[in-house]
């Protein structure tokens, strides 16, 4: 029932995933406001949380809404990841709350994947869960994005980044100067590259760039906006007149996968690291395509064991 497409494009989504992927979907919501499910089957519930909705309220008073049902669906084994574009808080309110976290998380935090063209993704964590955040925090974070990592892109001994204002080690917050020291620690159980700049985001080098949730989420919905303003820029530019036009003959073959490449809805979503269960959060805008790809990535996280990584990176810390 999330997002502002659902439900729709949600179900339409849930449908391509099941006949293309081969994935069994199991949709959560109100019967009568679901409507067609496309042979699906549907586990009726009665209530539903706004994308306006306070998360934390919606939770706590919609014990029947289609969010909770789909995170005890997860915790007591009838499905392997629950997936939402709906809202963002309710959707980790509901993980968190009946999942539970995985002993020893201070915080789960969402791990989002950004493209490097030609290469496997890199990790960008927190990318909004936590607005504020400790050093610990921060190290824990990255030592689950880069079990994250390997599970989702089979990347091996992933580097860790440090998001800041300069490479040197001085710059930054305290925050960051603080989190850099236990990077770089020999006992902080990651492969620690050492600080990124914000330039350096889409292509970079390291495999994993963490910082705190309120910096990610700026720098990523930064990214999103620029992206798509660079590439409906380009694709007017091409309509203009003849010479553009015939250009863009020549040039739209090499351009169109790059731009598939990094549009948001091929990734699929990102996963709130952390819990007792895998937790897929898509975009809000998503079409039957991105859900189909968050149905993908959950399944194949699920599949390979990601909790049991995530437990295996946090015990080391």
């Amino acid at each position: 029932m999330g997002g502002d497409l659902s439900p729709v494009e949600i179900v339409a989504g849930a449908k391509r995933a099941s006949d293309e992927l081969g994935i069994k979907v199991l949709l959560v919501g109100p019967p009568e406001l679901v409507g067609d499910t496309l042979g699906l089957e549907l586990f009726a519930c009665s209530e539903v949380i706004g994308m306006d909705e306070d998360p934390a309220g919606g939770v706590r008073r919609k014990k029947d809404s289609s969010l909770v049902r789909s995170a005890e669906l997860v915790r007591d084994g009838a499905a392997c990841a629950m997936v939402s574009a709906g809202n963002t808080g309710a959707t980790m309110g509901a993980a968190l709350l009946r999942m539970g976290r995985i002993k020893g998380v201070h915080r789960p935090c969402i791990a989002t994947p950004l493209p490097r063209p030609g290469a496997i993704p890199s990790v960008l964590v927190d990318a909004g869960a936590n607005a504020e955040c400790t050093p610990a925090m921060l190290l824990q974070f990255a030592q689950m994005a880069a079990a994250f990592s390997t599970a989702r892109f089979a990347t091996t001994n992933p580097s860790v980044g440090l998001l800041s204002i300069g490479e040197e080690p001085s710059k930054g917050t305290p925050l960051v100067k603080e989190t850099h020291a236990l990077l770089s620690s020999p006992d902080s159980g990651v492969n620690f590259f050492g600080n990124v700049e914000g330039r350096d985001l889409l292509g970079a080098e390291a495999d994993v760039i963490v910082t705190d949730g309120f910096t990610g989420n700026v720098a990523l919905k930064t990214m999103e906006g620029t992206l798509r303003f660079l590439l409906s820029t380009i694709f007017e530019v091409f309509g203009t007149n003849d010479e553009t036009k015939a250009a863009s003959n020549v040039l739209l073959p090499y351009l169109a996968p790059i731009a598939a490449s990094l549009d948001p809805e091929s990734a699929g979503g990102a996963m709130l690291l952390g819990l007792e269960g895998v937790c897929i959060i898509s975009h809000g805008s998503s079409s039957a395509t991105a859900m189909m790809n968050a149905i993908r990535v959950g399944h194949d996280l699920a599949a390979a064991g990601i909790t049991d990584a995530l437990r295996e990176a946090v015990g080391a810390s």
